[in-house]
């Protein structure tokens, strides 16, 4: 399979599946009614991975998820933080921002206001978690490595997507320090990528695009390893409390989308993982 390559929906959709009750509401998941941009509620939007997109940098992707398209690079420095100093243990952190006219409406670079918002703040954090997750901080030795995402065009998922794109930087990266023999292998122990899930009409919706997340009932973003682990799990009740059986078929719905985004990594890297137990 060829590098950047594009996951196509397909033209027509049928009903593979009854819709499944659930006590406190009738959430419909398989078949049913198309979305605004023509998906079932199980589809994801189309995506595309084009590594190598900076070539500056030690890794680099391009991530579009339907009408959301985030560069991710991966920039190796010697040396880790004071806390990590004489441990032998590398660090992975990360940058996010947004482009001014990434939205429908401009919005002012954090730089002219002083300061990083809240959401920035917790998005980087999240992504950088996300990436040790899966990374032997040994193997990596006391590096650093930076990973910046930037948000060039956003309809929703941006942070999903910058998780899942990161990771294929991250990869690239750890590929190329190996090939020079900085490093003995990689010190990936498993791939990592993230969706969104919600509850949007009473409906369990999969990847979804700004027009679904601003007004969902229940919005959740999901973080899972290529083994199958929770990294993280971010739920919230916007419009209204949810039960733990809908919060199992979003997880359900979650996972499916994972293992799709997955395969697409592993198809665009050469590398093979085999998680171990940390």
């Amino acid at each position: 399979m060829e590098r950047g390559h594009w996951i196509r929906a397909p033209a027509k959709w049928h009903n593979a599946s009854a819709s499944r009750r659930i006590p406190e509401k009738k959430l419909m998941t398989a078949g049913g009614r198309v979305r605004a941009d023509g998906r079932t509620a199980e589809q994801m939007r189309p995506l595309k991975i084009t590594p190598d997109f900076i070539s500056t940098a030690e890794g680099s992707v391009l991530i579009e998820l339907g009408n959301t398209r985030v560069i991710c690079t991966a920039s190796i420095d010697d040396g880790v933080p004071s806390f990590l100093k004489g441990s032998g243990k590398g660090w992975i952190t990360s940058e996010y921002g947004m482009l001014p006219r990434a939205t429908e409406e401009r919005t002012p670079r954090e730089a002219t206001r002083g300061k990083q918002s809240g959401r920035t703040l917790e998005i980087q954090r999240l992504i950088g978690r996300s990436l040790r997750a899966v990374t032997d901080q040994e193997a990596l030795g006391e590096r650093t490595v930076w990973v910046d995402c930037d948000v060039i065009q956003a309809d929703g998922g941006t942070r999903t997507a910058s998780i899942t794109g990161a990771f294929v930087a991250l990869a690239l990266a750890f590929e190329r320090l190996t090939a020079a023999g900085i490093l003995k292998s990689s010190p990936l122990i498993d791939t990592v990528a993230a969706t969104s899930v919600g509850i949007v009409d009473d409906r369990a919706l999969l990847d979804l695009a700004y027009e679904e997340d601003s007004r969902a009932e229940v919005d959740m973003n999901v973080v899972m390893t290529g083994g199958g682990h929770f990294v993280e799990i971010q739920a919230t009740a916007e419009g209204r409390a949810f039960s733990g059986s809908e919060m199992q078929d979003l997880l359900a719905l979650a996972a499916a989308g994972i293992r799709r985004l997955t395969e697409e990594q592993r198809a665009v890297l050469p590398l093979k993982f085999s998680a171990r137990a940390r």
